[in-house]
């Protein structure tokens, strides 16, 4: 039985998601609800990475585009781009991503370091990376990449 129970808590169950072609993942218990890309509003003088905010059942979320708050370029929004509705430092928070790709269980063994490197700082923001079969798939740590989220004016 101590067995099982170490296997059970060395799993993580996670959502994968494509950004430019790259596959990156996040916890599903900070995930509320996957949407599909609906318009929104910007806000006047926001950062770059805030596209604008969306009422999701009469709350006024901020939409954040991953791609550039990861450092990367702008995504542009497709019938396949998804809205990843994220519950992180108290803020409800959505996610732009190109698509959703699979929600899977992986291990905790499956889980291995980033690697340090080349001037590389991604470790702040990723808990890990994830090797299966042919595809890497970088750990997002939500928690470290809004760092400041509780700061946030509300947007309700």
């Amino acid at each position: 039985m101590e067995t099982s129970m170490k296997a059970a808590a060395d799993t993580l169950e996670i959502i994968a998601f494509m950004l430019h072609e790259q596959q990156f993942c996040v916890r599903t218990t900070s995930i509320r609800e996957i949407r599909g890309w609906a318009p929104v509003t910007p806000l006047p003088h926001a950062p770059a990475e805030v596209l604008g905010v969306m009422n999701l059942r009469g709350t006024v979320i901020p939409i954040i585009d991953l791609s550039v708050k990861l450092g990367m370029a702008p995504a542009q929004s497709t019938e396949r781009s998804a809205i990843v509705v994220t519950h992180v430092k108290g803020q409800t928070i959505g996610l732009m991503v190109d698509r959703v790709s699979d929600i899977l269980t992986v291990t905790g063994a499956e889980l291995q370091p980033v690697p340090v490197g080349a001037g590389v700082a991604t470790e702040s923001y990723a808990e890990g990376i994830i090797a299966r079969d042919r595809e890497m798939i970088c750990f997002l740590d939500l928690e470290a990449i809004f760092a400041n989220a509780a700061d946030w004016p509300d947007a309700a």
